[in-house]
């Protein structure tokens, strides 16, 4: 099992979501208002000079469908440019109490 976290700009939030749903990946946890500095995007800090914030989405999927969602990820950002997707997996076990 993998942990599949993409982080996005705010305003693809319709984009984003409805192109994971309809390719079938409809569980996720959102997280919404983040601000940070990326390496290759002008800073989202919520401030009048560094406007803007991002939202990510937060998977839990199997090993065979990271590719599923990795070719996604590709597909939006090349029609979303502006959107500023970059996507990571971890490693996930979970864990009963």
């Amino acid at each position: 099992m993998k942990m599949f976290f993409v982080i996005y700009a705010t305003e693809a939030d319709d984009v984003v979501i409805s192109a994971f749903k309809k390719a079938g990946f409809k569980a996720y946890t959102k997280m919404c208002g983040l601000m940070g500095e990326g390496e290759a995007s002008d800073p989202k800090l919520g401030t009048h000079y560094w406007p803007g914030t991002n939202n990510s989405l937060w998977l839990a999927v199997s090993d065979d469908r990271i590719g599923l969602l990795c070719d996604l990820v590709r597909k939006l950002k090349e029609e979303h440019p502006r959107a500023n997707l970059r996507a990571f997996t971890f490693p996930l076990e979970e864990q009963c109490v």
